[in-house]
Parts: C-alpha cells; structure tokens; sequence
C-alpha cells in the first residue's frame, strides 16, 4: 500500500483503527492496513441506501470476485451516490488497494481474502435480512444464536485474522502464547467491540428499520433498555478480553496497537451505563481529546 493510499485515505476513513495501525510493526501495517480498506469499501457498498438491496448485494458479489483476483466490476458507479467524501474517494480507489493486496506474500493474500469473504458474506446477509425494513417495518434477530453469527462475521473473524496475521509475519515476534488460544480470545474481542457498536447505534439502526437486540417489540423501550442493558454487560466481559490478549503479545508497539480498541470501547460502555434512550438518540461518542488521552495511556501502562 502505497504512503498516499495510507495518509490521504485510510486516514480520512478511520478515526481509531488509524491511531492503532501508526503502532503496528512494519511488517503487519500494510496488510492490516490494506484489509481494513478492502473491508471499509465493501461496508460502503452495503451501506448505499440509494440503491435497492439487491443491487447492492450483487455489486459485493463483484467486489468480492475483484478481491478474489477473478473478474468482477469495481463499485465505481455507487461512488457517485456517496455523500461521504472519504468514503467516495475510497470507492473510485478501490482498484489501487486490490492491485496493493496483490503484492502481498502469498500467505498474507490468503489471511486477507479469508477475513474479507467472512465480512462480505456477513454483509451480504444483512442486506438480504433487512433489504424491505424500514422505520415502520422493524426487522429483529431472531435470537442470541443469529447476533454471535452476525459479530463473529463482521467482527470476531478480524480478530482472528489480526492473530492469524501476526504470527504469519513476526513469529514469536508477535507472542509465546499458543496461537490458538490468542485466536480465540481475538475473535471474542472481535465480537465484544461489535456489540459496543451495536448498542451505540441502537437508534440510528431502528430508523433504518433493523434491530440487532433480540426483541419482539422495539415499541416497548421499557423492555428494550432492559435487552440494551443485558448486552451491555455482556459487552463489558467480551471487551475485557481485549486487556487480556494485549497483555499476551511480545512487543510494547504490538500492545498498544491492540488494546487501544478496548480502552476506547470501555469508556463508550462506561458512557452507555445507565443511559436512557433519548441519550442514545443524541449519538454516545468518545471525546477526540478523550481519544488522545487514552493512546497517551495505553502507551505508558502498556
């Protein structure tokens, strides 16, 4: 990935995964860096409105073919419908970041486009679930089961490919610890922070006519601030793991970079605690100064 791609891009994309790729070792920066863009235009892709579902789920099935290095048209044509100008911009690059993917090592190549036809398949999933729901024709998970799929998909699946990825390029540079136990403790990081987004976007996603919480009634507030609240519990312990994969990888540099996402996720949950929905509808969001402080943090405790 060229220097550009990664200032004048990822950057402007990505508020907090930025701030932890500037701490990742040379040899794990690009293609994490190169696989969290290839995932951010695929969630661009899912995420235009203007175009039917449908459309929208055939445009990922050729973005995923692209990523795949078979043929399949670039989502060049949905970039002019973005209002997000960084997202936009993305789109019309996608092409330099998939020609980037493939000069990665062979081995790094095969994490990469494992961890991207998990998110796309998950995406793809989510536009066929809530493809006709709107604001007054809310679609909920069924149950507990469909919400660990959907984080694991979108997700838990990049904790595994950070692990996966970090012993593929630094060996023991990366950790002593079994690599299967640190798979398993990322893909659960993975989904705690998916459930934070989840819980922070609670309102926004109702609007859109979609609920990730398993309830029967999104009507009863009452009785959803109590599923909200359940998961946010939930979330705590899943997030915690990040503390705890952190403390097992071999390089300060290594540590920061990965427990940055739970510092920030801990103090959106502490911001959640006891929040009514109408402090929900008002967009939770951490501080930019609060932001930078925890890097400062991370970095001296770690």
């Amino acid at each position: 990935m060229g220097v550009e791609l990664e200032t004048d891009v990822l950057k402007a994309v990505s508020r907090s995964f930025y701030l932890s790729l500037r701490f990742l070792p040379g040899p794990m920066r690009r293609p994490a860096g190169i696989a969290y863009l290839l995932a951010r235009a695929s969630d661009t892709i899912a995420d235009s409105v203007s175009v039917p579902a449908q459309d929208r789920i055939n445009f990922l099935d050729d973005f995923s073919r692209q990523v795949r290095g078979d043929v399949g048209k670039l989502p060049w044509e949905l970039a002019e419908g973005v209002c997000d100008e960084a997202e936009r911009i993305l789109l019309l690059r996608s092409g330099e970041v998939i020609s980037a993917l493939e000069t990665l090592s062979g081995g790094e190549q095969v994490l990469v486009r494992e961890v991207l036809e998990t998110i796309i398949g998950g995406q793809k999933l989510d536009l066929e679930r809530f493809g006709e729901a709107d604001d007054e024709n809310v679609v909920c998970l069924s149950d507990e089961a469909a919400l660990d799929d959907y984080t694991w998909r979108v997700a838990g699946c990049v904790g595994s490919f950070w692990t996966k990825l970090g012993f593929q390029t630094l060996g023991k540079g990366f950790s002593d610890s079994p690599e299967a136990e640190l798979v398993e403790l990322g893909i659960e990081y993975g989904k705690g922070l998916q459930i934070v987004n989840i819980l922070r976007d609670l309102p926004e996603d109702l609007k859109a006519g979609r609920c990730y919480l398993p309830v029967t009634n999104t009507e009863d507030k009452v009785g959803l601030m109590k599923e909200f609240s359940r998961w946010r519990g939930r979330a705590v312990k899943k997030v915690a793991t990040g503390q705890e994969y952190s403390n097992k990888l071999a390089k300060k540099r290594l540590r920061v970079a990965s427990v940055l996402p739970a510092m920030l996720a801990e103090e959106t949950l502490r911001m959640m605690d006891g929040a009514l929905f109408s402090r929900l509808e008002e967009r939770i969001k951490v501080p930019r100064s609060k932001v930078y402080g925890l890097v400062l943090n991370a970095w001296i405790s770690r």
